[in-house]
């Protein structure tokens, strides 16, 4: 039998330049991510226009983009739902990385670049 645990720490991967989403598992339900973001990072603010994204932050902070210049504080232990549509996007305003987990579902959900 395949394993249904994943390791976090197994897919953190730091980069000094752009944000790293590392996947874990896509499938046509849902595609899980692992992010890492340096502090003063930013993961741009997008949406998914068919799908709900669920951020679990694993550490660290951030300023958490809702649109219309809406920000919202994020932090270690928080869970962050985005439903069709919504804006959402983050800046790592703490001083250690912001890992969180991200779970796009369904797999189809798209992805569109919007205004914070």
């Amino acid at each position: 039998m395949q394993s249904r645990i994943f390791p976090v720490s197994e897919y953190v991967r730091p980069s000094n330049g752009e944000p790293i989403r590392s996947v874990v598992q896509e499938t046509k339900d849902a595609v899980v991510v692992v992010w890492h973001a340096h502090p003063g990072q930013d993961i741009a603010a997008h949406i998914h226009p068919h799908g709900q994204d669920t951020w679990t932050v694993i550490s660290g902070e951030a300023d958490y983009y809702q649109g219309g210049g809406i920000v919202a504080h994020l932090k270690a232990g928080d869970i962050a739902i985005a439903n069709p549509g919504q804006v959402h996007g983050a800046l790592n305003t703490g001083q250690v990385p912001l890992v969180f987990v991200s779970v796009v579902a369904p797999g189809s959900a798209g992805f569109a670049v919007a205004e914070k």
